[in-house]
């Protein structure tokens, strides 16, 4: 199984289609990560994301705020979301395979809707202000 995370520093980054690299972790069977790297986007946007997790075969991917739309790219391209989630990326992954990790099943990240063009979304930290 492979599990993404929007990575940024060793954190969870808090805008899926902003995030410019995702750390991917290989678990086997067992539960037990074997290998974890992490891959660049190479500037892909929103809707694109969901063709680079699909590349690098990611199963589940762990982020923060994350839009519908890129929801139902990620749907479409059979990737399971655990969204809404902040903290480490280790942790987090290590939290999903014991069974532990919070989420927010019905995440969504609506800043596009209520924001001034200048916004971005690194400003408030999307998994946490204005998702839900």
């Amino acid at each position: 199984m492979k599990i993404a995370v929007t990575y940024e520093n060793g954190q969870i980054f808090q805008h899926f289609g902003h995030t410019q690299q995702f750390k991917v972790y290989e678990v086997n069977e067992q539960g037990v990560i074997t290998e974890s790297k992490v891959v660049d986007t190479m500037g892909s946007g929103h809707g694109a994301l969901a063709g680079v997790l699909q590349a690098i075969g990611a199963d589940i991917l762990i982020c923060g705020g994350i839009g519908g739309g890129a929801q139902m790219a990620l749907a479409q391209a059979g990737i399971r979301l655990f969204g809404g989630c902040s903290g480490e990326a280790d942790a987090a992954v290590q939290a999903l395979i014991d069974g532990t990790l919070l989420y927010n099943p019905n995440v969504r990240c609506d800043h596009h809707d209520h924001h001034g063009e200048d916004h971005t979304c690194g400003d408030h930290g999307c998994g946490s202000h204005s998702c839900h």
